[in-house]
């Protein structure tokens, strides 16, 4: 008999957590690395959150179990983020609250999925996607977007991509890794596709206050109400807030698939860590402004890094419109001697570029097809612009 289970053994390392790893390991034996790795911001997580931290750690209270589906105050401050950002109407009792997003992305693939159901996967996908889908049973389906339709899905792939198995859409916009976000329109085609057809949607909306240019991340339930009996919303305060390392996210759904993802979670972890719900109500309730100038910060150090990432010859970077990533169209480096052999697949040139220039991106392979890099512009302004000098030079 194996030592480890099949299930467990089949799991593949994060991609974006193993590149940012090895960039850490070489930064502290005092290489030069510039990494674009990681998916945080650099920001501290604002004061008044911190000071609420604090403060919750000295109360005796949160010393004790709590409720594992969340603090009230909090499932409360969920409920009204998910009315004013969100535009649909839920109440407390619909929301759970979990230990950073992975955990609601996890627990909502095992609420819903049976062995071999079908997951619609919009491609590029977050890496930890097609792993939750395994975990939870369920069968990953890939519908690819390439840069030529700035990384978004039509309903004419969904529905080629349809079978009689399929019970989930996958819908996240704006979108990790490539920052691309759906319109209006597209939003209401999609989900009027998904209504027709019966099928469940988990949108992972954990970036959707990260848009530039003035756009909106519309909610699929907010443009197709009809759906809401249908969707499970997750959600956090890791990327807006600068709040990564508090590992406190939320899954949002109907009330049985909620009831059943609570009963998991009861064995599973139970309550998250009552600081980081303290914090999170701080988040969510408190002033917001160091929030939009952290947003403004990604919005300057995005046009940055496009304008820069372009002027390297055969390199294609399209503007994102959310997040903060820029997803790159690197085949035009490609089949082409680097560095004295031929560099063929994007996950070699993120080797090249990692052994001779010192800087880290996390290769396409992570994400779906070879072909494509991601560069995290979550870090200073002028690491940005540096690591990018170096990839001029490299492949001028």
């Amino acid at each position: 008999m194996p030592r480890i289970s099949h299930r467990i053994g089949s799991i593949a390392e994060s991609a974006t957590l193993k590149v940012d790893g090895k960039a850490k390991a070489l930064q502290a034996a005092g290489k030069p690395v510039i990494s674009y790795a990681a998916g945080e911001p650099d920001f501290p997580t604002p004061q008044h959150i911190v000071e609420a931290a604090v403060l919750a750690a000295r109360d005796p209270k949160n010393h004790r179990y709590t409720p594992a589906v969340g603090l009230p105050e909090l499932r409360e401050a969920i409920a009204h983020k998910t009315k004013i950002d969100s535009g649909t109407e839920v109440t407390a009792a619909q929301v759970v609250v979990t230990n950073g997003g992975k955990q609601a992305v996890y627990q909502a693939f095992a609420t819903l999925l049976d062995p071999e159901d079908e997951v619609l996967m919009p491609t590029p996908f977050w890496t930890t996607y097609p792993e939750a889908i395994h975990l939870a049973g369920g069968v990953p389906v890939e519908v690819f977007a390439g840069a030529d339709q700035n990384y978004l899905v039509t309903v004419d792939q969904l529905e080629a991509a349809r079978t009689s198995r399929t019970k989930v859409l996958l819908f996240v916009s704006p979108s990790n890794p490539t920052g691309a976000v759906y319109s209006r329109e597209e939003v209401e085609a999609i989900g009027r596709w998904a209504y027709e057809h019966g099928l469940w949607i988990i949108t992972d909306e954990i970036y959707q206050n990260l848009t530039y240019d003035g756009l909106k991340a519309y909610s699929i339930t907010e443009v197709v109400p009809e759906l809401a009996d249908r969707t499970i919303m997750v959600n956090g305060v890791a990327k807006s807030y600068a709040m990564t390392g508090w590992r406190l996210g939320w899954m949002v759904g109907p009330l049985d698939a909620m009831k059943a993802a609570a009963n998991l979670q009861s064995h599973l972890s139970s309550n998250v860590s009552n600081i980081s719900q303290r914090a999170a109500i701080a988040a969510l309730t408190g002033p917001q402004d160091e929030v939009l100038a952290m947003r403004d910060a990604f919005n300057r150090r995005r046009l940055i890094a496009v304008d820069e990432l372009n002027k390297i010859p055969g390199w294609v970077a399209p503007t994102p419109q959310g997040a903060f990533y820029v997803y790159s169209d690197v085949t035009g480096l490609l089949g082409k001697q680097w560095g004295g052999k031929t560099i063929n697949t994007s996950l070699e040139l993120c080797d090249y570029m990692l052994d001779a220039a010192e800087v880290a991106l996390v290769p396409g392979e992570a994400f779906g097809p070879s072909g494509y890099v991601r560069l995290s512009y979550a870090l200073g302004d002028a690491q940005l612009v540096e690591g990018i000098q170096r990839l001029q030079k490299l492949f001028s």
